[in-house]
């Protein structure tokens, strides 16, 4: 049984509040607060411009703290305000929940010990994902946005879109964000944890109501459209900035041996998991995606998580010394499905990048002929090689 005033006093010791953003939900609203008042005594809500009776509500709750404007401004706003609210009002820590009753206040005391393991993270209450109650369009949304965020920090969560969360506001508070909608909440995750911010995630229960009692204020085509170019801009900045970032970093914190060990050789990976890093990059390497060579072998190193290093490595294996001759095994390789219609050449050191445009449909073939074969012949070698040198004491 929980001690409900012990979680009290946790929370004035740890300087948290509960924060609950809420617009026009007056049908759950009494109750959601009600609940939490018997965990907590520091409550504070924000009003995000709601129409319905939601302030005669909160007049029922005179020790909550209140922060109310007219304008209905959008989920993100409401928490971005609601943290400068909690900041004045001397909290480092909110935790915030939905005000539709989806959310079981009977949680918090798990948010609690999850903070007071690691007072540098975000923690997320990550639902259920696989109960039958779960909406179909929430379950693909979801698997959507972990997607992205792991993507975009290197950081795998079950829910990156559950709105039970703690935040560390006050280690927040030095991030400009940008955003004031529902995508708020991913661009608050990503961001903090390009700052060093931790992000990590508990259990929680979670309670999906009858489809025809759900109140729901996402706007599908807009407000998808709007994380969809948010992920846009957070993975071009990861892979323009972050990524580089957080290399160097690195050499200034270890030596070149360890980073050998980090990076590339990496001595826990099987010799199978190398031997696919290394075709990926030769395969890569060959085919004619000049100039995004290098992007799709990190993208398809991420997703079937290989060595990033090993196969950035391997892909320059078209280095320009080597890609006369690559041009030519092309060529010669494509005519073999050509026929008749082939262009035949002879390998000189005259042999540039231009006779592609000779005749390009040759070429195409050929060069993905070419990356198969020098990398399953690629896979081999490295195979045999590191099951070699895994043998050695």
């Amino acid at each position: 049984m929980i001690d409900k005033p012990a979680v009290k006093e946790k929370f004035r010791k740890l300087h948290c509040c509960v924060l609950l953003p809420t617009y026009n939900n007056s049908a759950t609203l009494a109750q959601v607060v009600a609940e939490v008042l018997q965990y907590s005594d520091d409550v504070c809500v924000v009003n995000d411009g709601s129409t319905d009776n939601t302030l005669q509500i909160l007049e029922q709750f005179p020790q909550v703290k209140l922060l109310s404007y007219t304008k209905n401004r959008g989920k993100g706003w409401a928490l971005r305000q609601g943290f400068a609210f909690a900041l004045q009002h001397g909290y480092e820590y909110v935790i915030t929940m939905d005000t539709d009753g989806q959310h079981f206040a009977e949680d918090l005391p798990v948010m609690l010990q999850a903070l007071e393991k690691n007072k540098n993270a975000i923690v997320i209450g990550a639902r259920n994902m696989n109960q039958s109650s779960v909406p179909g369009k929430s379950s693909f949304g979801n698997k959507f946005s972990n997607f992205w965020f792991e993507l975009e920090t290197g950081i795998s969560v079950p829910d990156t879109q559950s709105g039970y969360r703690l935040y560390p506001v006050k280690a927040l508070s030095n991030i400009r964000f940008f955003t004031y909608k529902y995508e708020f909440e991913i661009e608050v995750l990503v961001r903090a944890a390009w700052n060093d911010i931790d992000v990590l995630a508990v259990p929680v229960k979670v309670y999906y109501p009858p489809a025809e009692e759900r109140v729901s204020h996402f706007r599908p085509f807009k407000d998808f459209s709007r994380i969809s170019v948010l992920n846009t801009v957070l993975v071009f900045w990861t892979f323009a900035w972050i990524k580089p970032r957080n290399f160097f970093r690195s050499l200034v914190k270890h030596n070149w041996e360890q980073l050998l060990e980090m990076y590339l050789i990496r001595s826990h990976e099987t010799p199978q998991v190398k031997a696919w890093s290394v075709a990926l990059g030769v395969f890569f390497g060959i085919t004619p995606f000049w100039g995004f060579q290098m992007w799709f072998v990190l993208l398809f190193a991420w997703i079937f998580k290989l060595n990033k290093a090993l196969g950035v490595l391997a892909s320059n294996i078209s280095i320009p010394p080597m890609i006369p001759l690559i041009v030519f095994l092309s060529y010669l390789l494509g005519a073999i499905w050509m026929g008749n219609n082939a262009l035949n050449l002879d390998y000189s050191s005259n042999l540039k990048i231009e006779m592609v445009q000779k005749n390009l449909l040759q070429y195409v073939l050929g060069s993905f002929t070419l990356a198969c074969i020098a990398g399953t012949v690629a896979w081999f070698t490295t195979y045999h090689l590191a099951k070699r040198i895994a043998r050695q004491p």
